[in-house]
């Protein structure tokens, strides 16, 4: 079993990005959470006038508690904001909520990567627990067979990771259009709504950028194996 790679290196830089994410978007949106929007428009009214205004007068808000534990329920069609979100007329407030909407909108017009990210989810909760294992258990065995389908089972993680980042850059866009053209926040504030989508983006290409540099190396070592 091969406990260094020279992709390990890369790895290493990659889960420094992936640290460096998760502080940049705590801290992006504790800053914006001090900054006021001229609306005054909360969160959880953004978010159901965004709802309405799409038609989608049935899918329902709730809080939840917690930070940055936002998140939509395409199951039960809740879109769920957490307190500094719900109750709150912050830029991060309604740039939050806004986004959440993002996704209750692709799922109404059944866009295309969020229907696509869904069918794959029940295949990749399996594959990726079973994953691991398989790799680790091939490794100190010097099963390839089962090398082979640990990294099978790894490439479904993560193409599902990589499915999920244009999810998330398309409902941000579609939060930004709507965030102005229905007056939740003016021009001027549109560069503190930029800040807050982008650092949160930025966590699921770090995160999908180890995942891809993961299996690249177990890829390598597993060619390597058979060469040998």
């Amino acid at each position: 079993m091969i406990l260094f790679h020279p992709m390990d290196f890369l790895i290493f830089i990659a889960f420094g990005v992936a640290l460096w994410a998760q502080f940049r978007v705590k801290g992006t949106f504790n800053k914006w959470t001090e900054v006021s929007v001229n609306s005054g428009i909360t969160g959880y009214e953004a978010a159901r006038r965004m709802l309405d205004h799409n038609g989608l007068h049935d899918v329902a808000i709730e809080r939840v508690r917690g930070r940055l534990t936002d998140h939509y329920d395409p199951i039960h069609r809740v879109v769920r904001l957490s307190e500094p979100v719900y109750d709150y007329s912050s830029i991060s407030a309604v740039s939050v909520a806004c986004h959440e909407v993002g996704h209750a909108i692709q799922h109404k017009f059944a866009y295309p990567m969020l229907v696509l990210r869904h069918r794959m989810f029940p295949l990749v909760s399996f594959a990726s627990g079973l994953a691991p294992i398989m790799l680790i258990a091939g490794f100190l065995m010097s099963l390839s067979g089962l090398i082979l389908a640990g990294i099978i089972f790894f490439s479904a993680a993560v193409a599902f990771q990589l499915v999920t980042l244009p999810v998330e850059f398309n409902a941000s866009s579609r939060a930004r259009e709507l965030m102005v053209s229905e007056g939740f926040i003016s021009n001027e504030e549109e560069r503190g709504v930029a800040k807050v989508l982008n650092a949160a983006a930025l966590t699921y290409v770090a995160a999908a950028l180890i995942s891809l540099l993961e299996l690249i190396k177990f890829v390598m070592i597993f060619a390597g194996q058979n060469d040998d």
